[in-house]
């Protein structure tokens, strides 16, 4: 089966969020409660984020961000982080060669600096390849930190005052917006946190200032398409009024 399958059952038909950020959490835990190491869990994870990518592409969301590697987990062990990084790596390659046929757009962000000279060079490589597909686009926030990601806008703003291309007088939300690693994708309205925990984790702190969020104490390893459901289910039950009034 390639990286997409090609049909997903449905569900009934129902209001589906044009955005869906995921927090992919619980992996670590998810093997440790079954003996395993805790790097071991990714495995099984990243298989889950494949079936989710799937199932999203199918409903109609037309974007998909997860977070799949904070500023902070360099603090994990070396096995941890090396196992991530590589079954990043065999994702991006299965991408690469699926790329054609199922049109999905890539885009990755955070400081790739950090990463690998391969897995750096994989990640520009798939991002410049599916520019202009017009499938779900997945966005990967690898290396990625929300008040990390603030700074760097504001830097660039300064920056670009500084040059004499902006002044300060300018600046509102939509201009920082576009110094954003987000800028040109809508703010998510659906934001999933699995493993119960519940806190934002520096994740979109910007673009969430009106997110709609669901926690489930479901570990990330075991989410499935129903779960997805059930979080699409309660987002269509809340009243979104963005500080205004219905």
């Amino acid at each position: 089966m390639g990286l997409f399958s090609k049909k997903t059952k449905q569900s009934a038909q129902r209001p589906v969020p044009q955005h869906i950020a995921i927090i992919m959490d619980g992996n670590g835990r998810w093997a440790t409660k079954r003996g395993m190491p805790r790097y071991g869990g990714h495995a099984y994870g990243a298989e889950t984020f494949r079936t989710i990518a799937n199932y999203c592409k199918d409903i109609g969301v037309k974007y998909l961000t997860v977070y799949a590697f904070s500023t902070e987990n360099w603090k994990r062990s070396q096995e941890e982080i090396s196992t991530i990084m590589g079954l990043l790596g065999k994702y991006l390659q299965e991408a690469l060669l699926d790329m054609e046929k199922n049109r999905v757009r890539f885009v990755f962000s955070g400081d790739l600096s950090r990463l690998s000279p391969e897995l750096r060079d994989m990640c520009i490589q798939t991002q410049e390849r599916s520019k202009d597909y017009d499938g779900v686009q997945v966005n990967f926030c690898l290396n990625y930190g929300g008040r990390d990601e603030i700074m760097m806008a504001a830097r660039r703003f300064a920056r670009d005052c500084m040059e004499g291309k902006q002044s300060p007088e300018n600046l509102d939300e939509g201009l920082f917006s576009s110094y954003l690693y987000s800028a040109q994708v809508p703010d998510p309205d659906l934001i999933i946190r699995p493993s119960g925990e519940k806190r934002t984790s520096n994740f979109l702190l910007w673009q969430s200032a009106y997110s709609e969020y669901v926690f489930t104490d479901v570990l990330w390893p075991d989410f499935t398409p129903e779960d997805l459901e059930k979080a699409i289910a309660e987002y269509n039950q809340r009243s979104r009024r963005f500080g205004g009034v219905k």
